[in-house]
C-alpha cells in the first residue's frame, strides 16, 4: 500500500523520520509532503504517533497518461469504488490541479470523477447512489491531476491530525500543535528526550499551553493517537481490521507505560492568568497536568529565584505583532536577551517568531535558525546558548588565541600597503585629533584607489568602513579579495579587534533605497563630540547617526548659539540641535520626515539630559510644507538637505534645481539679523546667481573642513546666508533691502 502524508512547509524531513520509525518503506519526501510504502499497521501506526503531519492518504489509482475530461471518466469508472463505498455512506471529492492543458476548470475534473463513482455504484447497487456530502461525509476521495498523471486518494486518517483533542479553548496567540511539535522537535531539548532523560523545560510565554502539553506528551512517549478524541477516517473504510488496529494500540500503550518511571520537569508561565488557566485545562485534558508546574509570571521581571535548575532549556513563542495587535513587542524583545545573559547562564533557548525584525531586537547571536509556517505565517526558529561565566571565559580565551594567530600572519602585498598608509595616517592626525578632544574621525578615505573605502573609528573601540561599490570591471573575486586585505590592514593598524570593524558597501542611492534599512539589530553604541553624547549605529543603516564631516559646522553651531532661536532642518538624529542647546540656545525646533531619525534624534536628548519638552520641540514633516505652512521666526537655522529625495507627499527634491526654493522659504523664517548656515553633500553643486544677488552669502567652506577631511574638501558645501543690508550715509542707519 501506498501512503502519503500532507506535510506543513520545512517539515518533511521530520516526517520522514517518523515514517521510518513506524516501519515505513520506500520513504520520499517530496515539495508538499511524505510518499511510503507500508502494511496497514504501519498505516495505523504511523497515524497515532505522527506528530507533524497534517493528514494521512493512501493511494487507490495511478494513471500517467491521461489526455482528455472523458479518458479521466472512462478509466476512472473502472476503478472498484464498490469495495470503498456503497448507497448507505456519503462522500466528498476534493482535488488540486497542475500544469494541465486538458482541464481548464479543476472543478469539471471532480465533476467528472464524480460521475464515475455515482455511475459505477448504481451499476452495482440495483440503481442506487451514494450522496455528496461536502460537510461530514463517511468517505473522503482525492483527485490530483499533474500534467497527464492521475493518482486517486482515499482520507486515511480524516480529520486534521494536529488535533489532538486537548484543546478546546484559546488566548489570541495560536499555536497548533503540530507547528509546536515541529518547534520541540528542532529544539536542543529533543536531544535529552532520545536519551530518555528529558532535561528541564521552560515555556515562559505559554499561552493556551500548547508547547508544554506537547513537550510533555513527547517526554511521556504518549502518541497523540492515545488522547485523540475523534476516531480516524480509516476505522470507516471497509479494509480497517479492528485486529490489527487493537494491537498497534496495545504496542503504544506499553511505550507509554514505559516511560512512566521518566523524571518530567517541565515549568509554564505566562503573564495572563486567563492562559495559564486554559493551558492548565489543556493540560488535564491531556493526562499530563501533573508533569507540567504553572505560574502566572512577568518574563521580563525574572529574577535568579524564579529560574527552576542551573541548566536547563527554554522553548517558546514570545507574542509578536501579527497576532495581538494592541501589544508593543518591541520593547519585550528587546528584553529577552538580557534577561536571559542574565539569569538563564549555561541553558539553550530556541525562540519562534513571526517577525526576523522582532528577533534581530534580541541580544543574543543565534547559533542557528529554522524556517517554519504557522498557517500562512513565515515564523524563525531562532536557537541560542547562554554561555556561563566559565564558558565566556573559555570563549575568550579562545577569541584572544585566535586573534593572536590572525595577526601572527603576515599580511600580503596589498594588505601592508594598505597598513603603511593607515599607520600614516594615524600618526599624522591622531595628535591632531587628541589636541581638539576629537574622538570621532576618518583615518582613511579612498587614499588608494584599488582599495577604495571610507574608514572611521569612533571612540578608539569601533571601525565603520564603507566600501565604494568596485566598477563592474573588476571581478568579484578580487573585489572581497581586496575589502578582506583592507580590514586585517585596519584591525592592525588601530588595534581595534576585527568583531568591532563593521562593513558596509556605499554606492548611489536611487528612490526609497536612500531611506532603506540595512538590518534590525537595534545596537546602539556612546560616541561624544564637542561636550555632548550621541548613539550611533553601525549596522542599521547605511549611515551612522552622525556626518562626522559635519564637526566643524556643529561646533560653529555651539558657539553661535547662546540665547538664539534655533532652526533644524533635515536634522536627521539631531546632533546639531544638541550642539545649540549645549551652546545655550534659547529654543530649539528640528524637523525631519523620518519618525525613526526623530525617536532617535529624542534618545539623544535624553541621554544628555536635555528636555524634549520645554523648549525643545520636533516636528515630523517634510523640510519645505513646514516652511510653508509655519509663521515662526529664528536667529539661526540649520538646513542641510539630501542631495536628492524622493516622497510620497510631493515631488522628487534636487538640491541643485531645488536650493533656491529651499533658501527663500527659510529665509522668510530668519530674523533680519539672523543667520542661516546652508550645507550639501553635492560635490558639483553650484549656488544660484539669483540667490548671490539677492542674498548675502559667504562660502565658508574650507572653514568646515576638518583636519582628517582634508584629503577629500568636496565633501560638503557650506555657506552662511544672511539678509542684505545697505547703510543710510545720512542718518547712519542699517536698514534692511526690501527685495
Amino acid at each position: 500500500m501506498i501512503y502519503f502524508a500532507q506535510s506543513s512547509q520545512n517539515q518533511t524531513d521530520l516526517i520522514v523520520k517518523e515514517a521510518e520509525r513506524a516501519g515505513a518503506e520506500r520513504v520520499k519526501a517530496t515539495a508538499s509532503g511524505v510518499q511510503f510504502s507500508g502494511s496497514l499497521e504501519v498505516g495505523y501506526r504511523f497515524c497515532l504517533t505522527t506528530r507533524i503531519a497534517s493528514r494521512v492518504l493512501q493511494a487507490l489509482y495511478f494513471d500517467e497518461h491521461i489526455s482528455s475530461p472523458d479518458e479521466l471518466y472512462e478509466k476512472c469508472k473502472l476503478i472498484p469504488w464498490e469495495e470503498y463505498i456503497d448507497p448507505s455512506k456519503t462522500f466528498q471529492l476534493t482535488q488540486t490541479v497542475q500544469a494541465c492543458n486538458w482541464i481548464k476548470n479543476s472543478h469539471f475534473a471532480s465533476l467528472r470523477v464524480k460521475d464515475a463513482i455515482v455511475d459505477r455504484i448504481r451499476e452495482h447497487f440495483n440503481e442506487e447512489r451514494p450522496s455528496v456530502d461536502t460537510d461530514n461525509p463517511d468517505i473522503t476521495f482525492h483527485l490530483h491531476i499533474k500534467s497527464e498523471k492521475v493518482i486517486i486518494y482515499i482520507d486515511f486518517s480524516g480529520e486534521g491530525l494536529f488535533k489532538r483533542g486537548y484543546r478546546s479553548d484559546s488566548t489570541d496567540a495560536i499555536l497548533k500543535e503540530h507547528l509546536a511539535a515541529a518547534v520541540l522537535y528542532r529544539s536542543d531539548w529533543y536531544k535529552t528526550v532520545l536519551d530518555s532523560n528529558p532535561g528541564v523545560f521552560l515555556d515562559p510565554f505559554c499561552g493556551s499551553g500548547t508547547l508544554v502539553v506537547e513537550a510533555a506528551l513527547l517526554a511521556r512517549d504518549i502518541a497523540p493517537g492515545l488522547i485523540r478524541k475523534q476516531p480516524y477516517a480509516f476505522e470507516k473504510l471497509s479494509s480497517f481490521d479492528a485486529e490489527i488496529y487493537e494491537k498497534v494500540l496495545s504496542e503504544l500503550s506499553e511505550i507509554a507505560e514505559e516511560a512512566k518511571n521518566r523524571e518530567i520537569k517541565i515549568y509554564a508561565s505566562d503573564i495572563s492568568r486567563t492562559a495559564v488557566e486554559i493551558a492548565k485545562a489543556a493540560a488535564l485534558k491531556a493526562g499530563v497536568y501533573d508533569d507540567i508546574t504553572f505560574s502566572v509570571k512577568d518574563f521580563t521581571l525574572f529574577t535568579s529565584e524564579d529560574v527552576p535548575s542551573s541548566k536547563g532549556y527554554i522553548v517558546t513563542d514570545p507574542p509578536y505583532g501579527i497576532r495581538m495587535k494592541d501589544f508593543d513587542e518591541s520593547k519585550l524583545y528587546s528584553k529577552l536577551g538580557a534577561v536571559c545573559q542574565e539569569n538563564f547562564k549555561g541553558w539553550k533557548i530556541s525562540i519562534l517568531c513571526g517577525d526576523s525584525e522582532l528577533l534581530s531586537l534580541i541580544d543574543m547571536k543565534p547559533e542557528r535558525t529554522n524556517s517554519l509556517f504557522n498557517g500562512g505565517i513565515l515564523c524563525q526558529l531562532a536557537h541560542y546558548s547562554v554561555f556561563s561565566d566559565e564558558e565566556k571565559q573559555e570563549l575568550i580565551q579562545r577569541a584572544i588565541k585566535r586573534r593572536e594567530e590572525r595577526l601572527a600572519q603576515p599580511l600580503s602585498e596589498g594588505a601592508q600597503m594598505a597598513y603603511n598608509r593607515l599607520k600614516k595616517n594615524l600618526a599624522e592626525l591622531k595628535p591632531i585629533m587628541e589636541k581638539e578632544g576629537v574622538t570621532c574621525y576618518r583615518i582613511y578615505d579612498a587614499d588608494m584607489p584599488e582599495y577604495s573605502a571610507a574608514i572611521d573609528m569612533y571612540e578608539g573601540k569601533w571601525i565603520n568602513l564603507q566600501e565604494y561599490a568596485p566598477p563592474a570591471t573588476i571581478e568579484k573575486e578580487a573585489a572581497e579579495r581586496r575589502l578582506n586585505e583592507l580590514v586585517l590592514a585596519t584591525e592592525r593598524a588601530t588595534g581595534i579587534d576585527i568583531e568591532n570593524i563593521y562593513i558596509k558597501q556605499r554606492k548611489e542611492q536611487k528612490g526609497k533605497d536612500q531611506y532603506k534599512k540595512l538590518a534590525s539589530k537595534n545596537k546602539f553604541y556612546l560616541a561624544k563630540e564637542n561636550g555632548v553624547q550621541f548613539l550611533v549605529n553601525f549596522t542599521d543603516y547605511l549611515d551612522t547617526g552622525i556626518f562626522l564631516d559635519h564637526r566643524p559646522i556643529r561646533k560653529f553651531i555651539q558657539e553661535n548659539s547662546k540665547d538664539k532661536r534655533f532652526l533644524n532642518l533635515f536634522c536627521y538624529t539631531a546632533t546639531a540641535t544638541l550642539d545649540a542647546v549645549k551652546g545655550g540656545a534659547l529654543s530649539t525646533t528640528s524637523v525631519d520626515a523620518s519618525s525613526t531619525y526623530l525617536d532617535w534624534a529624542m534618545e539623544n536628548f535624553k541621554i544628555n539630559g536635555y528636555s524634549t519638552d520645554i523648549g525643545n520641540f520636533f516636528y515630523r514633516s517634510d523640510a519645505l510644507d513646514y516652511l510653508w505652512d509655519t509663521f515662526d521666526r529664528f536667529d539661526l537655522i540649520f538646513c542641510d538637505p539630501p542631495t536628492f529625495s524622493n516622497s510620497k507627499s510631493r515631488d522628487t527634491f534636487d538640491v541643485q534645481r531645488d536650493h533656491s526654493r529651499l533658501i527663500d522659504a527659510c529665509m522668510m523664517h530668519l530674523e533680519k539679523n539672523g543667520m542661516l548656515i546652508f550645507s550639501n553633500n553635492f560635490r558639483r553643486f553650484k549656488m544660484d546667481d539669483y540667490i548671490l544677488t539677492k542674498y548675502s552669502v559667504e562660502d565658508i567652506t574650507p572653514a568646515t573642513i576638518g583636519s582628517d577631511f582634508e584629503r577629500d574638501p568636496k565633501i560638503h558645501k557650506c555657506f552662511i546666508i544672511k539678509h542684505k543690508v545697505k547703510v543710510d550715509l545720512g542718518t547712519k542707519r542699517v536698514i534692511k533691502v526690501k527685495m
